[in-house]
């Protein structure tokens, strides 16, 4: 019967670990690790009396801080832990050949945002707040990210 008990204990404890390390957060092996201990208090209480079970709660408190501590230490998370490092940036605006104040015409409705024509290229455009119409002229009045910022002629 100890030997049972001991075993019900390592399988806790190899859940606790588990749950700690692998699977964070309130899930089978947290709720397995606890299934283990209370079985293995269980059957202490059973055959062994009050004082079994005092024992099985020392030895499953100390082992569950000492699966905790190992299972916490810096090195072991250094070992699942990522080491790449990302040097990329997002894109830059490529150089435009337009300026402020060119016009140009409006390929589809820029409801607010849409294609324009301005000097023979075709840009991607966004209107100051109001719909603009298609083969409605339109004047570059800013540029943000990507895009041309555009109103409608009048």
């Amino acid at each position: 019967m100890i030997w049972i008990i001991a075993l019900l204990i390592l399988v806790g404890a190899l859940m606790l670990v588990v749950e700690l390390v692998l699977l964070p957060g309130i899930t089978l092996a947290a709720i397995g690790a606890l299934a283990c201990y209370g079985g293995a208090g269980w059957l202490a209480y059973k055959h062994f009396g009050v004082t079994g079970l005092l024992i099985v709660v020392a030895i499953v408190i100390v082992l569950s801080v000492i699966a905790t501590w190992i299972s916490l230490r810096a090195k072991t998370w250094q070992r699942f832990a990522l080491r790449d490092n990302i040097e990329s940036k997002s894109g830059e605006a490529p150089q435009r050949e337009i300026r402020v104040g060119e016009r140009g015409i409006a390929l589809g409705r820029l409801a607010p945002m849409g294609m324009v024509q301005i000097a023979g290229r075709t840009y991607e455009a966004k209107t100051t707040g109001s719909f603009v119409d298609q083969q409605t002229e339109v004047e570059v009045v800013g540029f943000e990210n990507f895009n041309v910022i555009v109103k409608p002629v009048k």
